[in-house]
């Protein structure tokens, strides 16, 4: 069955509104249109707020805030603006779109793998009112993935790895790794997704820094790391604040919480590391945590040398360079982590080749999609995992009891 279903993906950048139509025949995967739509600096403030005051509440405390309706549906109406003026723009008549894929925000996420560490209750939380999207849009939507993982048990991220694997039968096996506000990687062979897994933060440092203390969004083209230096003992503290969660066992899903961003930025202050400079060392980690991350891969989990990169932090010049030297033995490395990478790239059975992904640039959107169409098609997504719910418009909703995820806290 054919579906022409658009994907949507809000990541924890918070950048932009990403959207993509994509259509789907079988194993044809073919993108019709996108849109991206800037995120205003008031938004972003205020849903940087919100992931403050929501970090372990219950739904019920979360509903009770303040402001949380209000930036909410501020949300939502951005989002169902966003696929008029897509549809608009490219001469999509809305009734030969079947459905939207919509992910939700994140703002707070504790697997199992972090649970059991503290003894705390796993969750995960995305806020989204898919029916009221339904009900802006006039289409119907398919929403809170994440929930039917957690409730299970499991991570409920990433969740990319079986769309690489539906890739890979275009592109061919290797590993996806996705460059976003965290990064991710998919271990492909034989058309499977063997492995997948977060690694750690990538754009969450540089971006949040660049737009901390200049007039830009992020570092286009490695500009401001160019004129940097690597520092070694920043980057050793990086390592050493997010330590248990970048050693600890694959597959584990992470969270901006993890990282310890304001902890990082406030040494910066304290030790005087100039702007450049830490601009340069932000984008060196992001490199080594992805480069690190494939030293925990079991050794019975082979890694084919071939590297598909997805995602705009790969954009940046300077952390691919970084990536590709790191993988071949180049570059610093931290005194405790040389034999782990001398072992890591004994693994490689040739010089490892690493490119972008032709499919990368709507990666992340159009995963929705396709997590949309399985459960269409009431097919399990991974681990035997049919996820996500399915709403239709309606009319005179005035209440929507689905703002706040399934599984978030006391789910």
């Amino acid at each position: 069955m054919a579906w022409r279903i658009i994907g949507n993906m809000t990541g924890n950048s918070m950048d932009a509104i990403d959207l993509v139509l994509t259509e789907f025949d079988g194993e044809k995967m073919t993108d019709i249109c996108a849109y991206s739509k800037p995120y205003d600096l008031d938004m972003r403030l205020k849903m940087q707020k919100l992931r403050v005051e929501v970090y372990s509440k219950t739904k019920q405390e979360i509903e009770a805030l303040p402001d949380f309706q209000k930036i909410h549906d501020a949300y939502i109406k951005g989002i169902a603006d966003a696929i008029d003026e897509m549809c608009d723009i490219n001469g999509i008549d809305k009734k030969t779109i079947d459905a939207i894929g919509f992910h939700g925000k994140t703002l707070d996420h504790n697997p199992p793998s972090k649970a059991k560490i503290d003894g705390s209750e796993p969750y995960t939380l995305q806020i989204g009112s898919g029916q009221m999207l339904a009900d802006l849009t006039g289409l119907k939507v398919v929403y809170d993935f994440r929930s039917d993982f957690l409730m299970k048990g499991l991570e409920g991220a990433p969740l990319v790895g079986p769309h690489n694997a539906h890739i890979a039968l275009i592109e061919g096996d290797g590993c996806y790794y996705n460059g976003g506000n965290t990064s991710n990687f998919a271990i492909i062979q034989n058309g499977q997704c063997v492995l997948s897994s977060d690694a750690g933060p990538f754009n969450e440092y540089v971006d949040a820094y660049v737009r901390l203390f200049s007039d830009k969004a992020f570092d286009e083209d490695g500009r401001i790391g160019q004129k940097g230096t690597l520092d070694q003992k920043l980057l050793a503290y990086i390592f050493e604040c997010g330590k248990e969660f970048y050693e600890a066992k694959l597959p584990k899903s992470g969270d901006p919480a993890y990282y310890h961003k304001e902890k990082i930025f406030e040494y910066v202050q304290a030790n005087i590391v100039s702007f450049e400079n830490a601009v340069r060392t932000f984008e060196y980690a992001s490199a080594y945590l992805a480069v690190f991350a494939l030293t925990l891969v079991l050794k019975e989990t082979a890694i084919v040398p071939k590297f598909i990169l997805f995602g705009g932090g790969w954009k940046n010049p300077i952390v691919k360079e970084d990536f590709e030297n790191l993988l071949t033995g180049k570059g610093f490395i931290l005194e405790q982590h040389q034999n782990d990478f001398k072992i890591l790239q004994k693994r490689f059975s040739s010089k490892p080749l690493v490119r972008y992904s032709r499919y990368g640039e709507l990666m992340e959107a159009r995963l929705m999609a396709d997590m949309a169409r399985f459960k269409l098609e009431n097919k399990p997504w991974d681990m035997g995992v049919v996820a996500g719910a399915v709403v239709s418009p309606a009319t005179n909703k005035k209440m929507y009891t689905d703002c706040v995820n399934r599984a978030a806290k006391s789910f």
